[in-house]
């Protein structure tokens, strides 16, 4: 147990390895991580759970972290070296649990770079308990923690109520901890400089834009040099043996194999199972999919995601959030499904209920943006750029529309930011794993599934009847042919899948710009949808369904007619702004519709 930002997960991934697994703990969605390890000769299980601050909780993970506390046979308690006044206010409410208690002064190494001095053997004397210096990026400090696992004693205090129990913590801070002075290191001035918003947005936009050029490059190297030469050397002989064994037809040829383009296996086209399932996933999506998660990895654990939580908190507070609130928008940009966990952090059922609208409405996974880029780039990366501009303009006039719609008002930002660390590349490469096997398990099962509902559809003759339905309705309003409603379908299973459906219909950069823009922001994927429904309920969740909805075909119509093949048109521009004026006129009222309950 131990705040946020102290190196927790960094001590459980060095006792752990990677055999560990996530699990949402019963009648929540809030995460924990659960690992096990070899001690004496026996197994033993090794809980992570959620990052709180105190024992009084303010929100659902630390409700979480605190009702966890009763099966644990022993606390190992991680405490930030650099900041122990703070992290000492955890550390007495748990003694008082009278529970065994370890405390891991984690981050010993920047401690004495700062020039703080901390007594071990006074603290351990004020406390009663254990003490043992680590830095965990580099395993320092493990060994003497792993030795003190058989530790079970029981401290008996009680430090009082709040105020009280500060007051022991100004005590033995003046007993136990010295400041010497030392002059400011570049990586101080870097510090300084990318908290202020001066110099912090422009270097923000810099670390953002470099960010997605590093997960470009990855993401495309493993195209051209992996992926692509393993599906044309050795699984296409295979699959085409496989398909003459199947006689090039028939029920499950199709099913399998898919549809054979000018008697060749087309993985983009052909809409087999074994064919254009395993390709999109492995082929074209996983490869900018580990990208975007080592790049987040190395984000997280420099402590930069705090800093930028900061520099956009003004900004989050226009559409009700507060700047914590950018972190699952990142998620978004890898994954919906952890991003739509990750909102559980949020403290009201207000912020979450914007915060999941403006991220499935507005926020394309990687999968998604993979495909976007690999159809629209071949006629220039200006159509690219508009897809995305459209989408922040939907996502910062949705925010502001539901800001003065719904009751209620946005909490303030309550974040501690860390200093700059140096990432430690096991750990980084540990939590990539893990967050991929999460893709693996979540995600490839939808595309199967996908793939065999459109194969299903197709030959059962249901999707030539929903064209001949909806077609004329889709062609009228957001320009697209009656072909196309094959890819708005699929995109409830898997977005990345429907945007694949769209290569084969020859669109123009024009109809690919809308279709992009529909499936973005009509609905979520299915699995995105399931955890939705139980972090917001059904009501609210069908609440946040009419606004994507509506959204869909207000933005899919503006964007078919007032969209050129150079872009918006001046009157497009002046829609806009007049929209944007009008929000920021909309009176106040109680709507009880939209109240989130």
């Amino acid at each position: 147990m131990g705040n946020p930002n102290v190196g927790k997960s960094v001590i459980f991934s060095r006792l752990t390895g990677t055999s560990v697994t996530s699990s949402n703990y019963p009648g929540t969605t809030v995460e924990y991580i659960e690992g096990k390890m070899k001690w004496r000769g026996k197994i033993v299980r090794i809980i992570d759970v959620p990052g709180t601050y105190t024992l009084e909780p303010t929100n659902k993970a630390e409700e979480v972290a605190v009702d966890m506390l009763k099966d644990g046979d022993l606390i190992v308690n991680v405490v930030d070296a650099t900041n122990l006044e703070r992290n000492l206010n955890l550390t007495l409410q748990l003694l008082e649990r009278k529970k065994p208690v370890i405390v891991v002064l984690n981050l010993w190494d920047e401690a004495l770079h700062k020039g703080i001095e901390i007594d071990v053997e006074k603290l351990e004397r004020y406390l009663g308990v254990p003490v043992i210096p680590t830095v965990a990026t580099k395993g320092e400090g493990i060994k003497d923690l792993i030795a003190r696992f058989s530790y079970r004693e029981v401290v008996e205090r009680e430090y009082g109520i709040r105020e009280e129990r500060w007051a022991a913590i100004g005590r033995i801070i003046n007993e136990v901890q010295k400041l010497k002075h030392r002059h400011h290191s570049l990586l101080d001035v870097l510090e300084d400089i990318s908290i202020k918003p001066v110099t912090g947005l422009p270097i923000a936009v810099i670390i953002l834009y470099l960010s997605f050029m590093i997960i470009r490059f990855i993401g495309e190297g493993l195209i051209s040099y992996v992926s692509e030469p393993f599906f044309e050397v050795i699984y296409r002989p295979l699959m085409t043996r496989l398909s003459v064994l199947a006689g090039s037809g028939g029920f499950l040829h199709d099913l399998f194999i898919g549809h054979l383009i000018n008697g060749e296996i087309d993985f983009e086209q052909s809409f087999g199972l074994l064919t254009t399932g395993i390709y999109i996933p492995l082929a074209s999506v996983v490869p900018y999919i580990i990208a975007f998660y080592f790049v987040l990895g190395l984000l997280e654990d420099t402590g930069y995601l705090p800093r930028l939580a900061v520099l956009v908190d003004n900004i989050m507070h226009k559409v009700g959030l507060h700047g914590f609130s950018i972190i699952p928008m990142i998620l978004g940009l890898g994954c919906n499904v952890p991003a739509a966990l990750s909102i559980r952090s949020l403290e009201s059922k207000r912020e979450k209920f914007i915060a999941s609208t403006l991220m499935v409405i507005a926020i394309p996974c990687m999968a998604q943006t993979a495909m976007i880029v690999g159809l629209l780039g071949s006629y220039g990366g200006k159509y690219i750029g508009y897809v995305f501009v459209i989408l922040g303009a939907v996502w910062i006039t949705v925010g502001l529309f539901l800001n003065r719609l719904l009751p209620g008002f946005s909490s303030d930002l309550l974040l501690e930011v860390p200093p700059f660390r140096v990432p430690s590349i096991e750990t980084v490469a540990k939590k990539l794993w893990m967050r991929i096997s999460s893709f693996f398990r979540e995600a490839i099962p939808f595309v199967l599934f996908g793939i065999i509902i459109v194969n299903l559809l197709y030959l059962s003759g249901i999707i030539e009847v929903l064209a001949a339905a909806i077609g004329p309705f889709l062609n009228v309003i957001f320009g697209l042919p009656e072909k196309a409603i094959t890819a708005l379908l699929m995109g409830f299973l898997r977005k990345d899948l429907a945007m694949g459906m769209l290569a084969p219909l020859n669109l123009t950069p024009k109809q690919l710009v809308v279709a992009s823009t529909v499936l973005t922001v009509y609905f979520p994927c299915i699995a995105t949808f399931s955890v939705l429904i139980r972090e917001l309920g059904i009501i609210n969740m069908f609440k946040s369904t009419l606004v994507m909805l509506i959204s869909t075909i207000l933005v899919g119509g503006f964007t078919n007619f007032a969209f050129r093949g150079d872009g918006l048109t001046m009157g497009g521009w002046l829609i806009i702004i007049l929209v944007l004026l009008l929000i920021k006129r909309l009176p106040f009222k109680d709507y009880r519709f939209f109240k989130i309950s």
